[in-house]
C-alpha cells in the first residue's frame, strides 16, 4: 500500500470511497512524511511495543505504527472510516481496528488482553475540540501508559509545558506536569494536513512519571484547588479560593494556611508551582481535620 503521507495518495483514497469530512469529529489527515517520522522518532516505538492509536483517520499514522510496533490498537469512532481503514491496513496482520468513542472505551480490558497489563505507547493526531478529556482520562483512570504522543492544537501543547508565572501556566499546565514530563517535539504548520485547520499544530510528548511528580494526601482536593484558583485568573488566590463555594474555605483560612507557607496574602494562584500546591491542599486537609475533631 502506498504511504498516505503523500497527499496525492490521501487524495486517491478519498476519491476513492467518496469520502466526506465530518466537521463533528475534528478531522483533519496529515499530509507530510517528515512530520510523521517526527511523530515516530519522538514516540520511540520499537518491536517489543504495543501501540494504541487514537483517531487513525484513514491509516496514514497506522502504516507507521504497524511498521515499526509488536501490535498496533487503532480507534476510530467515525463509522465511515472503516472501510477505508480495512483497505488502506490490508497488508499489516499486526493491526486492530476498534470503531468506538475512546472515552467510553473499556481501555484496560484491551491492555490486559493484548500487552498483559504492561504499558502501552499511545500515540494520536488527536481532534482538537476533545484534546483534554482524552488525554487526562487516560491518566486519571490509572491506565498503564509509558508514553502519549499526540498531535494537539499548537496553543495547548504550549500550556501543557508552561511553567509558573507565564501566561499560558493554568490547571492544565498542573493537571498534565503532576502526571508526566511534557515535551514539545515539532511544530506543524496547517498546510500539512487535508483539510487545513484554521490553527497551527504541533507535538507534544509526554513521558509518565512512575509515580506522581508531588505527593499529596488528597489528589482530588488539590484539583479541586487549583481548579478555583485559576477561575478567575485576575484575582488573588485568597479571594478565588474564599470565592469557591464547593471548597467552604474561608477567606481566613485562605491566608492563614498562605502565612505558614511564607507566601504574601496578594498572591495569585499562576505564581504557585504544583509543589505549592500540593502544600496548600495538605495543609487545607489538616485545617478541616482540625476544626473538625
Amino acid at each position: 500500500m502506498a504511504s498516505l503521507g503523500i497527499p496525492r495518495n490521501t487524495i486517491e483514497i478519498l476519491q476513492k470511497y467518496h469520502f466526506n469530512f465530518q466537521k463533528k469529529f475534528g478531522q483533519n489527515f496529515l499530509i507530510d512524511t517528515s512530520v510523521l517520522e517526527r511523530i515516530m522518532k519522538a514516540a520511540e516505538i520499537t518491536k517489543d511495543d504495543f501501540c494504541l492509536e487514537i483517531g487513525p483517520g484513514i491509516g496514514t499514522m497506522t502504516q507507521y505504527l504497524a511498521e515499526t510496533a509488536r501490535e498496533v490498537v487503532a480507534v476510530e469512532i467515525d463509522k465511515n472510516l472503516i472501510p477505508i481503514l480495512e483497505d488502506t491496513l490490508s497488508d499489516y496482520e499486526n493491526v486492530t481496528v476498534i470503531n468506538d468513542d475512546i472515552l467510553k472505551l473499556d481501555i484496560p480490558k484491551i491492555v490486559e488482553e493484548r500487552n498483559g497489563g504492561r504499558p502501552i505507547k499511545v500515540v494520536a493526531n488527536l481532534p482538537y475540540y476533545i484534546t483534554t478529556p482524552i488525554i487526562m482520562g487516560l491518566f486519571e483512570k490509572q491506565i498503564p501508559v509509558q508514553s502519549i504522543t499526540v498531535m494537539v492544537q499548537k496553543e495547548v501543547a504550549e500550556r501543557m509545558q508552561a511553567g509558573p508565572g507565564t501566561k499560558d501556566y493554568g490547571a492544565l499546565s498542573l493537571a498534565v506536569q503532576y502526571y508526566a514530563e511534557p515535551k514539545v517535539v515539532a511544530n506543524v504548520p496547517p498546510n500539512c494536513f487535508i483539510p487545513r485547520p484554521n490553527v497551527g499544530s504541533a507535538v507534544i510528548r509526554l513521558t509518565r512519571h512512575e509515580k506522581p511528580a508531588v505527593q499529596v494526601e488528597d489528589e482530588r482536593k488539590m484539583f479541586s484547588l487549583i481548579k478555583a484558583s485559576f477561575g478567575q485568573r485576575r484575582k488573588t488566590l485568597v479571594n478565588s479560593l474564599s470565592n469557591a463555594p464547593e471548597l467552604g474555605i474561608s477567606r481566613d483560612h485562605a491566608a492563614a494556611a498562605l502565612e505558614k507557607m511564607g507566601l504574601p496574602p496578594m498572591i495569585r494562584g499562576e505564581a504557585l508551582t504544583l509543589e505549592q500546591f500540593a502544600e496548600l491542599s495538605n495543609r487545607i486537609s489538616v485545617f478541616f481535620a482540625e476544626s473538625e475533631g
